[in-house]
């Protein structure tokens, strides 16, 4: 298991990987989401942060570690075995693209799981007034010590950014985290997602949170 990851053509090798790896082919994640594994690097408070899509041999032993945290497993439903998370994964990754988990990566460090999803094609569209591309970010910071500090909304807004940069077509970036997990609806109110409303969930009562791509563009 890497810990860290190689530099795409035109990124500074030195700041993402040390180690000097080379690329691993990432799967296309087909028309429904684009490609987030060649989405540019953006710069961040915290450093170079980029998406990798998940490579489940490479990185399952990662996720299932984060996926173990008692902070975690609250609120993901993850915890336990391997086979638990790894057919999670498998799941998207043999999808249709409209679900791809991928690795946060600050400066050349795996810090986070993401997983991108079109929104208006998941179950939570029953629950909420969705718009076509409306595009949706599921998170979790790995590290214990980098929780609290600020690092969740830095890679949030990032995330969003990439969204919104890289898919035109979407006007929104949605979340719903539970609305029982004050650190996560904080850390999306700083990266500069707002509260729509307060919706039930068959597995929680979750804040609906969003970014608006007319808000962010007058900023």
């Amino acid at each position: 298991m890497p810990d860290s990851f190689p530099a795409l053509p035109g990124e500074d090798a030195r700041a993402i990987s040390p180690a000097g790896e080379r690329a691993v082919p990432w799967p296309p994640a087909g028309d429904l989401l684009g490609d987030p594994g060649g989405w540019r690097p953006v710069a961040t408070p915290a450093g170079a942060f980029r998406l990798v899509p998940v490579v489940l041999d490479r990185d399952l032993v990662l996720i299932v570690r984060w996926m173990n945290d008692p902070a975690v497993a609250a609120y993901w439903d993850l915890a336990g075995p391997g086979s638990i998370t790894a057919t999670h994964l498998h799941t998207q990754l043999e999808g249709d693209g409209r679900s791809v988990p991928c690795l946060g990566v600050l400066d050349g460090t795996p810090m986070a799981y993401f997983e991108i999803y079109r929104a208006d094609l998941d179950p939570l569209a029953r629950h909420y007034a969705a718009r076509p591309h409306d595009t949706g970010v599921h998170l979790l910071i790995g590290g214990v010590a980098d929780r609290g500090r600020g690092v969740g909304s830095a890679l949030l807004r990032a995330v969003s950014d990439l969204v919104l940069d890289n898919r035109p077509l979407c006007t929104r970036v949605i979340a719903e985290p539970d609305l029982r997990n004050t650190p996560s609806v904080s850390a999306f109110l700083s990266s500069g997602f707002r509260l729509s409303a307060e919706i039930d969930l068959p597995d929680k009562r979750a804040a609906l949170m969003v970014r608006d791509r007319a808000l962010r563009d007058l900023l």
